[in-house]
């Protein structure tokens, strides 16, 4: 099942999927859109993998310089597939080899998330 966890209200905007937790409760459907994001992040291994791809010069990085994490190749596989499906990175082939990027407004957005709403 492909989700992606988090919408962008306009293009190029970081408008994250749902309002900061601390301005008013979610709805349903926008707790399960977050939830499928914080899983995602949730297994250590996905979490090395994401700030590995999210700290790479340049913004993206080949799999073949983020692959050395302690588990086999078939498992970093899997791990980037639910960062994917998770709407956490984004994915190219080039030649034989895949690069993966985080989306600046997916930085952007997630942060928001987890922000103090603001008082007026």
């Amino acid at each position: 099942m492909t989700t992606n966890a988090l919408q962008l209200l306009e293009t190029g905007s970081a408008a994250p999927c749902c309002p900061p937790l601390s301005e008013r409760p979610l709805t349903a459907e926008e707790a399960e859109r977050t939830a499928v994001m914080f899983k995602a992040l949730g297994d250590p291994v996905r979490l090395r993998l994401f700030s590995l791809v999210a700290s790479h010069g340049g913004g993206e990085a080949c799999v073949c310089d983020i692959s050395d994490v302690g588990v086999s190749q078939p498992t970093v596989s899997h791990h980037l597939k639910k960062l994917r499906e998770a709407g956490l990175l984004s994915s190219e082939r080039r030649g034989t080899w895949v690069y993966y990027k985080v989306e600046p407004s997916v930085l952007a957005a997630m942060g928001r998330l987890l922000t103090r709403a603001a008082t007026a």
